[in-house]
Parts: C-alpha cells; sequence; structure tokens
C-alpha cells in the first residue's frame, strides 16, 4: 500500500492536532503517512520531500504548523503538488500561524483550513482527490450525507428532553 496523503507537521508537540486527520483518513481507508519535518530546524529534509512526494504517489500535502507557521509555503514552493495548510493554535490563538499560512506570494498557494482543522485538511484532500478517483469520491459522498443523519438524531434526542417544566 502506498500512501496518496502526506499529513507534515513542524513538531511532534502537533500531533495532538495533526492525528485528526490521520483518524479521518484512517476511517475512510484512504492511505497516508505522517512525518515531522520542521521548515526552520530542518530546511535541507523538507525541501527533500516536497521534491520527492509527488514520484512517490502523494497526491496532497496536509502541512500543519504554529507560530511563524512556514512549513505549508516552504512546501508548496517545492512541488506542485496541492497543499493544505492547517493553522495550530498558539500564541495569539492560532492568528498568528493562519496569518503567516494564507500570505502567500502570487504561484506559491496554499489551501488554509480554521485555526486546528485537521480534520477538514483531510476532508479537502479526499476532495481534492475524489476529482479523478470515483471510490475516494464514493466515500466523501457517504461520509457528507452522514453528517446530516447525525444532526437529525441529535435533534430528535432535543425534542424527546422533558426536563423543562417550561420547554414546549
Amino acid at each position: 500500500m502506498k500512501p496518496l496523503v502526506s499529513i507534515i507537521m513542524g513538531s511532534t508537540s502537533d500531533l495532538p492536532v495533526m492525528e485528526k486527520a490521520c483518524k479521518w483518513l484512517e476511517q475512510q481507508e484512504i492511505p497516508f503517512e505522517v512525518n515531522a519535518l520542521s521548515a526552520h530546524r530542518t530546511p535541507d529534509a523538507v525541501e527533500t520531500f516536497a521534491k520527492e512526494a509527488k514520484g512517490r504517489g502523494i497526491k496532497v500535502i496536509i502541512a500543519g504548523a504554529g507560530m511563524a507557521a512556514a512549513l505549508p509555503g516552504v512546501i508548496a514552493a517545492s512541488t506542485s503538488l496541492p497543499v493544505i495548510g492547517v493553522p495550530i493554535k498558539g500564541m495569539l490563538d492560532g492568528l498568528d500561524a493562519m496569518l503567516s499560512i494564507i500570505q502567500m506570494p502570487p504561484g506559491i498557494p496554499v489551501a488554509t483550513v480554521g485555526v486546528n482543522g485537521a480534520q477538514n485538511a483531510a476532508v479537502l484532500a479526499a476532495e481534492m482527490m475524489a476529482l479523478g478517483d470515483e471510490a475516494i469520491a464514493r466515500k466523501v459522498d457517504n461520509w457528507k450525507a452522514s453528517l446530516g443523519a447525525k444532526i437529525e438524531k441529535a435533534n430528535k434526542e432535543l425534542a424527546d428532553i422533558k426536563d423543562y417544566k417550561f420547554k414546549c
């Protein structure tokens, strides 16, 4: 089995956020890999990773980073693969990381999800791959359909609550 998605983070301290992407991809049975590489502490390794990812069969890269959040942009500068940035909450409630990721120069785009939005990054990666893969498209469609069912169930449970005297 070869990974289709590469999840990369600047430090293993980012794993509690980034594992949400891992879990979603695992549930959908979409092969992925996980690495910790730092744009500032291991720049050569990051560049090598980015340049070799496409040749290894990677289709989308999810890059999580906090504070200066250079990792997604550094990766995007060295590959033509789509890169999805996940700003990780740290200082300034993640605003610093988010602004670092969304402020890319022309020609070096990085798609960006919300702060700590690793699951959404995994969903977006699957949606990108679904454009050319019918099996992944079915998985995404089925998962999205299940979201509505969860809300309908929760709404019914709320309607059944009888603990309040003035609830109508």
